[in-house]
């Protein structure tokens, strides 16, 4: 499925056959983890700047060749991944590949907009600071990994976006953006050999260089810590964070049929206990965010603020529950179910299978079949699921961001306990 061509760049094909569509992206291994205090938001800068023209096309040829044949195309930057990406009619796959790979190898990085285009990033951050049920999110992963990339924000600051300069950004790319540290990623009406054909035609002319790394993180946190953000806000937001599992450790597929038991979904518990039930809320979940050598347990929940702190405690009674009672045979039965019945859902569609594809390769991962990962799921035991919520949910390893108009601080300190 994985091949590595001769200047380092890996491709890789999922072959769907009986669709119409492909989708495409082109990975790149680098993100937020990869920057500095002083250039916080390059990554999500440069992505920015790919969609404003190449060297042969200025940006409105690219939204219109893409578009023009029913197309569509976006990109992202995350903590260890930047993608790029195209979905299309698979007769017209060959374009795809051209404009993603012009895209990624002959930017324009003009001057003129890359300070425009500083301004719009700027906006997109003071946007998402308006919104405290994101930028809540942004305060807890300052909170688990602070000082360190990892914890910054994805976009930057105002401050570190405007010190950026061409020369950083150049340089950025230069280290970065070299085959040796990209990927091709094809999902769709296209076979392994095709794919490969396409590589060699757009991407085999860019040289290979090394590749920078980023430093692993610190973590040496040894007692609860508080984050509390006063704001006259209509409702009061709150982002709880635990120290978790890395996207490779043994106990993944635990931890994620623990994710979907306690609040991935609207039958999970907390969900059922605290909104339902109690009505203490009207949006709670959890997630789980896995790294190279780290990851993080997330529960999140919109509220009034005088509910927060009995909402708190029932979510750590729950937290304390999972730890010490096995679940029932049924509630993790349904936790399998739902991990396969998603997993599935998302073999079903071009665009979903690439990206699901694009970042287990980027990421190094080995396993690529879904009925394997299913087996492992189903192999999950209610032992397994006490044991790793144990090594979660502990006091020294809890994080809460608070933003909302909270008055009482040492009340809030008061409840940061699992029993």
């Amino acid at each position: 499925m994985i091949k590595k061509t001769a200047n380092g760049l890996m491709v890789a094909a999922k072959e769907l056959r009986h669709m119409e569509s492909v989708a495409f992206g082109i990975w790149i291994r680098t993100g937020v983890r990869y920057e500095n205090a002083a250039n916080n938001g390059v990554s999500h800068l440069l992505e920015h700047l790919l969609f404003k023209g190449t060297k042969t096309r200025d940006m409105r040829q690219i939204k219109e060749e893409i578009e023009g044949r029913g197309g569509s195309f976006n990109g992202f930057t995350a903590e260890e991944f930047t993608c790029y990406l195209v979905k299309l009619l698979s007769k017209d796959a060959e374009l795809g590949v051209d404009i993603l790979s012009d895209m990624v190898l002959n930017p324009r990085l003009d001057e003129k907009e890359i300070q425009k285009e500083k301004g719009v990033v700027i906006e997109e951050i003071n946007m998402y600071k308006d919104i405290p049920s994101q930028h809540v999110h942004e305060l807890l992963t300052e909170m688990l990994w602070p000082g360190q990339p990892l914890g910054f924000p994805l976009a930057g600051s105002v401050e570190s976006v405007n010190a950026i300069t061409r020369r950083d950004i150049v340089s950025y790319k230069e280290a970065y953006y070299n085959p040796n540290n990209m990927l091709l990623i094809g999902a769709g009406r296209i076979d392994e050999a095709q794919l490969s054909g396409l590589a060699g035609k757009y991407l085999a002319k860019a040289s290979a260089r090394d590749i920078p790394e980023f430093n692993d993180v610190k973590q040496d946190q040894r007692s609860p810590n508080l984050i509390l953000n006063f704001k006259e806000t209509e409702q009061t937001h709150m982002a709880l964070g635990f120290h978790a599992l890395n996207r490779f450790s043994p106990d993944r597929y635990a931890a994620s049929v623990l994710n979907i038991i306690l609040g991935a979904n609207m039958s999970s518990r907390l969900f059922h206990t605290v909104r339902d039930e109690m009505a203490l809320c009207y949006e709670i979940s959890s997630s789980t965010r896995k790294y190279y050598d780290t990851g993080a347990f997330v529960v999140g929940a919109g509220l009034e603020e005088k509910k927060l702190i009995k909402a708190l405690e029932v979510i750590f009674k729950q937290l304390d529950t999972v730890k010490k009672e096995p679940v029932r045979s049924d509630e993790l039965e349904r936790a399998k179910e739902f991990y396969r019945g998603q997993l599935l859902f998302t073999m079903e569609d071009t665009m979903s299978n690439m990206l699901w594809l694009g970042e287990k390769v980027a990421a190094g991962e080995k396993e690529f079949d879904p009925q394997m990962i299913i087996k492992s799921v189903e192999a999950v035991t209610k032992d397994d699921v006490m044991r790793v919520a144990s090594g979660i949910f502990r006091d020294d390893n809890l994080n809460l961001a608070v933003i909302g108009p909270v008055k009482d601080e040492a009340g809030l300190k008061g409840v940061l306990r699992i029993k």
